[in-house]
């Protein structure tokens, strides 16, 4: 099949595109490589004029008195030079609504033309749309990333990002996609949730990991158990990095001669994954039910992960408590509870460890997840 992969968010689609070539496919990757994280595409649109600071300056001036977002427009110009190389591919799976990330208005053109050319399109639910944030409105969730906005109403700006999915424009081109896709597929139980009994929703696909890329190293042979602390600082808040901040404040002064903390910001995905080789435990995310792509890839080198891990993600897989990962909730004290437990019995360390790798093999082996895409898609 010739398949086109339309964005990229965590390298999700990366690992699918590799295994689907290893299957004999023929595909192509188109995106923007999600910002500083830099992941690799075949074909790059993203703005270059934000990289030059006169220009930023021009833009923001224009922003404020006309209302025009002059790095969306230059996206679109960019994305449009290309269309004509998207066209005739048997499948195309957007990775949001807003896959090219420029303005609802002008994405629906440029959707318009992917439409027309290409037979089957489908949408992966697998970071913010329309729906999972309207889902996250609701309150239904035990906590959701929304969860610091209803504590703390002045965090509105900064959720701005997440909130604009809710305004007209946004529902509009998550409705006109949502009518021209022939399905729609989530990649773990946080998108999952909010799509259940929704029109066109063909099921949960997990994350595919690169098994034979992405190698074990386990924990490290060193006398000091190594904590990193990676945060994402446009995402800080809805990852609820900061519970991690307080935790390690309260371990760090009990147990100075048995832990290294590290903390990085920002950083390219090349470099952030030496530094997950490196450590034993990662603190991922608060704010979820299941594992984001980070601590799957961290999971798959073997690291003890704190990330989602909630009841229903237990029940799915049947899984224990503390075996393959370690749930972490928005409080600070059970979270240096649990990393006590870990530093005072290191076997533990070990057999998570082992337990993660097993568990990646058997649920998130590229290979096999996608054997599922294939099999959704042609169905």
């Amino acid at each position: 099949m010739k398949i086109l992969l339309l964005g990229e968010y965590s390298n999700l689609h990366n690992s699918l595109k590799q295994a689907l070539l290893n299957m004999g496919h023929e595909v192509l990757l188109v995106g923007n490589g999600d910002g500083f994280k830099k992941y690799e595409t075949d074909i790059l649109i993203k703005s270059h004029l934000a990289d030059y600071s006169l220009f930023n300056l021009i833009a923001r001036i224009f922003m404020k008195i006309f209302k025009i977002n002059m790095f969306d427009i230059e996206i679109y110009f960019r994305a449009k030079k290309i269309l004509r190389k998207l066209r005739g591919f048997d499948v195309v799976q957007l990775i949001n609504e807003n896959s090219f990330k420029t303005s609802p208005l002008l994405e629906i053109k440029l959707l318009k033309q992917i439409f027309q050319n290409n037979n089957n399109i489908f949408l992966l639910s697998c970071g913010v749309d329309s729906v999972s944030v309207k889902h996250a409105m609701s309150k239904k969730l035990k906590y959701s990333i929304l969860t610091p906005l209803f504590e703390d109403a002045s965090l509105k700006k900064k959720y701005e990002p997440i909130l604009k999915y809710d305004k007209e424009n946004y529902l509009a081109l998550g409705k006109f996609v949502q009518k021209n896709i022939k399905g729609i597929i989530s990649s773990d139980l946080d998108y999952h949730i909010p799509y259940l009994n929704k029109k066109k929703y063909l099921g949960m696909i997990p994350n595919p990991i690169n098994t034979q890329k992405i190698k074990y190293y386990g924990i490290n042979k060193s006398k000091k158990i190594s904590i990193l602390h990676a945060i994402n600082s446009s995402n800080k808040i809805k990852k609820g990095n900061s519970f991690f901040e307080e935790a390690l404040k309260i371990i760090d002064e009990k147990f100075k001669d048995k832990i290294s903390i590290i903390t990085t910001y920002d950083l390219p995905y090349i470099e952030h994954l030496e530094n997950l080789k490196k450590c034993d435990i990662l603190l991922d995310m608060v704010y979820a039910y299941d594992q984001g792509y980070n601590a799957l890839e961290a999971m798959a080198m073997g690291k003890i992960v704190f990330t989602g891990a909630e009841e229903e993600w237990l029940k799915l897989y049947n899984i224990k408590e503390d075996t393959v990962v370690i749930n972490a909730v928005p409080n600070s004290i059970r979270i240096v509870e649990k990393l006590v437990w870990l530093i005072e019995n290191p076997k533990m360390l070990k057999n998570i460890s082992v337990n993660a790798r097993k568990f990646i093999e058997k649920n998130h082996d590229f290979e096999k997840i996608a054997t599922k895409y294939i099999k959704t898609w042609e169905d």
